[in-house]
């Protein structure tokens, strides 16, 4: 299998627009960018992980060709808003050559979007569903959805495990907590996973993971291979920084902290930043698996 990391951020992507914090500050500085979070896999086909409002300059940034089939995790704007823009691909192929795309969601899911995009089915899209626990339809890739908890306003909220040529990939997508067993979870080769924050939030208003947060799930799957962040934000709290007091920025409950000398890791604001505290967190808490802070275009073999 091969993994693009499409976008890495979080819904708002990065920087932010209207934001003066030292985190966009920091990010504007050194040219750096964070699109909506997707993924492009070639497995046994090709398949696209969401498709957010940035899936134009993602597709052109990365040099996509074809598409067989389009995985929605969930019905938040940022993983589902872009699927009209799949109608250029139609528009660009011969009739007789067109079929609709495969796209995957869970009913929930499917009641919003097709509220939005109902005019995309049977022409652009073909409707498919995904059931948590049962391998996609259609497809020769093993692809395994698993519910999750991304709170009250995303009821169809799935993660998904992929299999092909004897290796597992999951991905968590966005969520606060898993709604079943999570033994399809154990001993993947590789993990994808948010860290939405380094620390937890006294307040966790989105239902996301936070590094914290996630850090008990990592020891419990115990990935084989590594470990990748996506999802980043600039919603941590900064010291000192004069925009703490805007709406995203929620303060730590009990921040992570270096277990020799008691002080806690400083915020990360920019990706060589998170790079290193990342490194220095599953060290210090005897998680000896590697990690990296994926970053947008990043391209793996899995």
């Amino acid at each position: 299998m091969k993994l693009t990391f499409l976008g890495t951020g979080s819904a708002w992507s990065l920087p932010e627009i209207g934001c003066d914090c030292l985190i966009c500050r920091q990010m504007h500085e050194k040219k750096e960018k964070r699109l909506r979070t997707s993924f492009y896999l070639e497995a046994r086909e090709k398949l696209l992980i969401d498709c957010g409002p940035d899936i134009v300059q993602q597709w052109w940034a990365n040099r996509l060709k074809s598409l067989d089939g389009v995985l929605i995790t969930h019905e938040h704007g940022d993983h589902y808003l872009g699927l009209d823009e799949l109608v250029a691909l139609r528009r660009s192929t011969a009739p007789h050559n067109w079929s609709p795309i495969p796209t995957y969601a869970t009913e929930a899911s499917w009641e919003t979007i097709e509220l939005r995009f109902g005019y995309l089915l049977d022409k652009t899209l073909e409707k498919r569903l995904t059931v948590p626990g049962e391998p996609l339809p259609g497809l020769q890739t093993r692809v395994v959805p698993f519910k999750t908890y991304h709170g009250p306003m995303a009821k169809g909220a799935v993660g998904y495990v992929f299999e092909d040529g004897g290796k597992r990939l999951v991905y968590t997508s966005d969520l606060l907590h898993l709604d079943e067993r999570e033994d399809i979870l154990r001993h993947p080769d590789v993990l994808v996973i948010q860290s939405h924050w380094l620390n937890e939030p006294e307040l966790n208003r989105p239902s996301l993971l936070s590094l914290q947060r996630a850090l008990p799930m990592i020891r419990a799957w115990e990935p084989k291979d590594k470990v990748f962040l996506v999802h980043i934000s600039d919603a941590d709290q900064v010291p000192g920084d004069s925009a703490n007091d805007s709406l995203k920025k929620i303060p730590p409950e009990d921040p992570l902290k270096d277990p020799e000398t008691g002080v806690p890791y400083p915020i990360p604001t920019c990706q060589a930043e998170w790079q290193q505290v990342a490194e220095r967190v599953f060290k210090d808490s005897g998680i000896n698996i590697p990690v990296q802070v994926a970053h947008d275009g990043l391209t793996v073999a899995i």
